[in-house]
């Protein structure tokens, strides 16, 4: 089975940030429900001394970029912050045979909007409106924790269907 990748720098014709929804980056529209709140999706980080650093997170996007939420000071926040390359792996257990890897730099990172987005992804994720602080986990950690967003920007994708036998990288 061969894995098929797109890379920005090999195919210049590909979407960049700013195309409409379904066309962003460089994830086949096949491939766009695994970063819009998939069931499993881990984001990895560089640590200081290059090691990788990997948070399971919530993810959805925004028709430019991928966006993920952490907290002001984690570990993921402080290595974006100094290293802004990342790799985010999403699939579905229930289908595993098709998964997406997104390798991707981090464009933003901003307070603004941060709770508000945690909020709508934490109630997409329950199926139901929900409060991140108070529903998803305890309110206390609302008085100590500040959300940041963070909007990733593909680069490197690659997919996987062997479902439909079918690779791309």
């Amino acid at each position: 089975m061969a894995v098929r990748t797109t890379t920005r720098r090999e195919d210049p014709t590909r979407p960049r940030a700013g195309t409409p929804p379904g066309a962003f980056g460089l994830i086949p529209d096949s491939h766009l429900d695994l970063v819009d709140c998939p069931p499993v999706a881990a984001l990895t980080t560089l640590m200081r001394d290059g090691s990788p650093q990997t948070s399971v997170v919530w993810c959805d996007h925004d028709g430019e970029c991928i966006r993920v939420n952490t907290m002001r000071g984690f570990a993921k926040e402080r290595n974006m912050r100094r290293d802004p390359r990342v790799t985010l792996l999403c699939y579905d257990p229930r289908r595993p045979l098709r998964s997406l890897e997104v390798r991707g730099r981090v464009v933003s990172m901003t307070e603004d909007g941060a709770l508000a987005h945690l909020d709508a992804i934490a109630s997409r994720y329950a199926g139901r409106p929900i409060r991140y602080f108070g529903d998803a986990i305890p309110a206390r950690f609302a008085d100590t924790e500040v959300p940041v967003l963070c909007r990733i920007e593909p680069i490197h994708v690659t997919t996987l269907d062997a479902e439909k036998d079918e690779c791309r990288r």
